[in-house]
C-alpha cells in the first residue's frame, strides 16, 4: 500500500499546486452572490477599491448565502454585498428581525464590520400574473389560503430559508403542496410559461415590470427589511485601509429606482455589468473608473484555460490512484470488491452535493471542484483496470509464471499490456465525465465553460450559455479522439483486432 500513499501524496501536492495557480494574490476580493443585483453591487464595489490603487478581484456569482458568508469567514473574500434581512434570519438566525445596531453587535463579535445601508430596502415578495390574480381575487398573501391548487415555484434558497418558505407557510397557514425549487432567473420562465403560478421575487427585479407581475401585498408584515450593506473583514481596515473610505461612498448612495433601472439595463439591455457598475460610478459618485470590457475570444481563451486545468489536474491525479486501486482490486478479490463498492458509491452522489460537501474542507475555488472531479474519475478507470487485469486469459499468466516472471515483472510485462485497451478505455470515459461536470465548478468560483452558461442562465441569454456549453461538448469529443489515437499507439494492433 506505498505506492498508493506515494499516488496520494502526489494527487495532494497537484491540488495544492492548482490552487496556487488559481490564486492570484490580489489585495482584496470582492465576492457577490448568483443573481444579477449582487453581481452589479460587486462590481461597483470592485472598480471602487480599484480607484485606490489596490489589486481587486471580484469573484462573482458563487452561489448563495452560505458559501459568501463561510467564504468572509475563511478569509477567502474580504467583502460582499449582504442585506439585514438576511443575515438576521439566515446568518443569525435571530427569532425577531434584529435591528442594524444588533446586527452590527452580533457580526463584531465574528470579526465582521457592517456598513451603513446603502440606500434601497430589496425586500422579498411574492408574485403572479396580474390576469391569474384578478381571476381568483387575489391581492394579498393571506388570500392564498384560499386557493390550495396553485403551483408554487420558489429559488432553492429561499424554499430552505426560515425567513423564506417554511416561515412564511407557518405564519400565514397556506396549505399548498405543490411547492417546487427552482433557480431564481428560472422561474420567472416558469411563471410566464404557466407551469408555475407564485414565485418568490426581490422588489429591486426589473422583470416584476418587464413581465407585468402583481406583487402580493405582505399584509402579515412576515419579510423584514432587507437594507442592502456591505460586510467586510475587520482586517481590512488594517490591510487596505483606503479601500475601506473609498467604498463608504456608497452609503445612502443608491436609491431602490436606481437598482431597479441598473438591473433592467442588465437582465433586458443585455449590458454589462462592468459598464452599469463605470457609468453609475461615473454619474452619480463623479468617479471615472477603469473599466476594460473582455472580448468573446478573450474570455473564451480563459474559460478554456481553467477548464483545461480543472480535468488535467483532476483527470491525472485520478490515473496515479484509480489504476493501482485496479490492480489492487484485481489481486485481491476481498479487497477488490470492498474498492469497488466504495468507488461505486461515490459515484452516486449528486456532483453538486461532492462539491458542497468539499467546501468546509477545502474553501471555494479551484481545490474543492479538483477534488471532486478526482472522485468522481476513479470509478471508470478503477473498473476498467480491475476487468481488463480479470479478464486475461489463465493459460497466460500460468506461462509466465512458468518462465519464472515475478508478480511485478508479470504485471509490467505481461498483464498491464494486455489489459491496456481497457483501460484506456476507462480513463477516456472519466475524460468526457470530468469535462462535463466541472462547469458545475463555475458555482463555487473556478470559471472554466460552466462561467457563461451559470451566467447566460442568469441573463437570460442562449448566446451565452452556448459559449459554455457548446466548447465543452467539442471539448468532451476531442478528448474522446485523443484517446483513439492513444489507443493506436500504445495498444499493440493483435490485442485491438482481437478485441473489435
Amino acid at each position: 500500500m506505498s505506492g498508493i500513499a506515494r499516488h496520494l501524496f502526489g494527487v495532494l501536492v497537484l491540488v495544492l499546486s492548482a490552487q496556487a495557480v488559481f490564486a492570484q494574490e490580489p489585495s482584496v476580493t470582492v465576492g457577490s452572490k448568483k443573481f444579477t443585483e449582487s453581481v452589479i453591487l460587486g462590481e461597483i464595489l470592485t472598480q471602487l477599491a480599484a480607484t485606490t490603487g489596490a489589486e481587486v478581484e471580484h469573484r462573482s456569482e458563487l452561489g448563495g448565502t452560505r458559501i459568501l458568508w463561510s467564504a468572509l469567514k475563511r478569509g477567502e473574500i474580504d467583502l460582499y454585498p449582504e442585506y439585514t434581512g438576511t443575515i438576521s434570519k439566515e446568518i443569525l438566525q435571530a427569532g425577531d428581525a434584529a435591528t442594524i445596531n444588533e446586527i452590527r453587535d452580533a457580526l463584531k463579535a465574528e470579526g465582521m464590520i457592517v456598513s451603513e445601508p446603502l440606500g434601497f430596502n430589496n425586500t422579498y415578495i411574492l408574485g403572479m400574473k396580474k390576469d391569474l390574480a384578478e381571476k381568483r381575487g387575489i391581492r394579498r398573501i393571506s388570500d392564498l389560503a384560499r386557493h390550495p391548487d396553485l403551483r408554487f415555484g420558489f429559488s432553492n434558497e429561499f424554499l430552505d430559508r426560515e425567513d423564506g418558505w417554511p416561515g412564511l407557510r407557518r405564519d400565514y397557514a397556506l396549505p399548498q403542496r405543490d411547492v417546487r425549487g427552482m433557480d431564481h432567473d428560472l422561474a420567472y420562465r416558469g411563471l410566464a410559461a404557466g407551469s408555475i403560478d407564485i414565485v418568490d421575487l426581490y422588489s429591486t427585479d426589473a422583470e416584476i415590470e418587464y413581465y407585468g407581475l402583481l406583487a402580493l401585498e405582505d399584509d402579515r408584515a412576515h419579510f423584514p427589511r432587507y437594507d442592502s450593506v456591505i460586510v467586510y473583514r475587520d482586517d481590512l481596515e488594517g490591510r487596505a485601509a483606503e479601500v475601506v473610505t473609498a467604498i463608504s461612498a456608497l452609503e445612502h448612495a443608491i436609491t431602490a429606482a436606481d437598482m431597479i433601472a441598473m438591473n433592467a439595463k442588465a437582465k433586458v439591455e443585455n449590458v454589462p455589468e462592468s459598464r452599469i457598475a463605470s457609468e453609475f460610478l461615473g454619474r452619480h459618485l463623479g468617479m471615472q473608473t477603469d473599466r476594460r470590457d473582455v472580448g468573446a475570444w478573450e474570455r473564451f481563451w480563459i474559460h478554456t484555460v481553467e477548464h483545461l486545468f480543472l480535468v488535467a489536474v483532476s483527470l491525472a491525479g485520478a490515473i496515479l490512484i484509480a489504476i493501482p486501486l485496479g490492480v489492487i482490486a484485481a489481486r485481491f478479490s476481498r479487497v477488490g470488491q470492498a474498492i469497488l463498492g466504495t468507488v461505486g458509491i461515490i459515484q452516486t452522489i449528486p456532483a453538486l452535493a461532492l462539491l458542497v460537501f468539499m467546501i468546509p474542507l477545502l474553501g471555494i475555488g479551484a481545490a474543492p471542484a479538483i477534488v471532486a472531479l478526482f472522485l468522481y474519475s476513479l470509478l471508470p478507470i478503477v473498473r476498467n483496470t480491475y476487468a481488463g487485469l480479470h479478464d486475461i486469459p489463465r493459460p497466460i499468466v500460468e506461462s509466465a509464471i512458468a518462465l519464472g516472471l515475478s508478480p511485478s515483472q508479470r504485471l509490467r510485462l505481461i498483464e498491464l499490456p494486455l489489459a491496456a485497451r481497457s483501460i484506456l478505455a476507462g480513463i477516456k470515459t472519466s475524460a468526457v465525465i470530468n469535462v462535463g461536470t466541472a462547469t458545475l465548478g463555475a458555482l463555487i468560483g473556478t470559471g472554466g465553460y460552466g462561467q457563461p452558461i451559470l451566467t447566460g442562465i442568469r441573463l437570460d441569454d442562449v448566446g451565452l450559455i452556448m459559449q459554455g456549453a457548446l466548447p465543452a461538448a467539442g471539448l468532451a469529443l476531442l478528448c474522446q479522439a485523443a484517446f483513439e489515437i492513444a489507443e493506436r499507439r500504445f495498444v499493440s494492433k493483435g490485442l485491438r483486432i482481437k478485441a473489435g
